[in-house]
């Protein structure tokens, strides 16, 4: 009973006790959402955990180690609760999760059992299954340098230092005609010259779809019109009139960074590294060996 409340720890000790659990999910859009598998809400916290979803859990693996805690979350999909739309649309994914033991005649005496986020979640007709990961995921991850000519950084991010706010380097706009939630188009888009926003991105601001957002896999004009083509389609409906803001995009070359965005002093790359032919070239008796092609 390590760790426990010695109120807690007594009652489970009796043998018969009055137990359940209790999940709270945290989206990164600051929705929450909580529930319980008792047949009766409960509040701690200042959050009251709703009895009528249909949630529950298989058992928890946890590991002393890096190995990945693991465990899983059913339940039913409620226009009220969980929707189906907002599993596409992606809300969910990597959610903060936290689950609690929790003695249900007095939810003052609890225990937190697992922290972590979600993983992969399905959806299967009319309930959902979400993989659990816990708090040592993150280490998991590669970290450090790659020795690449292109840059390593992320536009706009910690290492790129580059301010998109800058005039010029991003556009909020009405949409005007959109096709499948992909193909969107303007009829005059002036000031941008072509591919501006290839590799850059596309949110929305505003109506089903806010605050969700695409690449951009081609900016060209067609037929007098400008066409922003996203990689995939947008997962929420998104109709003429909505508010969407454009982003400059970044090839990660180092003519890029420094004509595009004069930021050159940033640039996360190695330009001068050698190609393969060079460090496949062999020694000859004639000329110079610079590793190029023999003509």
């Amino acid at each position: 009973m390590a760790g426990l409340d010695r109120g807690f720890a007594a009652h489970i000790a009796q043998g018969v006790t009055t137990l359940c659990h209790c999940w709270q999910v945290t989206r990164a859009d600051g929705a929450v959402f909580a529930f319980t598998d008792h047949d009766m809400p409960l509040v701690f916290n200042g959050v009251t955990f709703r009895a009528d979803t249909g949630l529950s859990a298989r058992a928890l693996a946890q590991a002393s180690g890096l190995a990945v805690d693991n465990t899983e979350a059913l339940g039913a999909l409620s226009d009220d609760a969980i929707r189906e739309d907002e599993i596409e649309q992606g809300r969910f994914d990597g959610a903060e999760v936290q689950a609690w033991l929790v003695n249900w005649a007095d939810p003052a005496q609890r225990q937190l059992q697992f922290r972590g986020s979600i993983g992969e979640l399905h959806r299967a007709g009319a309930s959902f299954r979400a993989e659990l990961r816990g708090l040592t995921e993150p280490l998991n991850r590669p970290l450090g340098r790659v020795y690449q000519k292109p840059c390593s950084a992320v536009l706009g991010d910690s290492d790129c230092r580059f301010d998109l706010t800058a005039p010029g380097y991003a556009e909020t706009r009405v949409v005007e005609t959109v096709a499948e939630a992909q193909y969107f188009r303007w009829t005059a888009f002036p000031g941008y010259e072509e591919g501006w926003f290839a590799r850059g991105r596309l949110d929305v601001l505003e109506g089903p779809a806010a605050g969700l957002w695409g690449m951009v896999k081609r900016d060209y004009p067609e037929g007098g019109q400008r066409v922003i083509e996203l990689w995939q389609p947008i997962r929420g409906a998104v109709a003429a009139g909505t508010r969407v803001r454009l982003t400059a995009g970044c090839d990660k070359r180092m003519e890029t960074c420094r004509l595009k965005f004069n930021n050159l002093l940033n640039f996360r790359g190695f330009p001068d590294l050698p190609g393969e032919d060079w460090m496949m070239a062999v020694p000859r008796s004639d000329g110079a060996n610079g590793g190029g092609s023999r003509r």
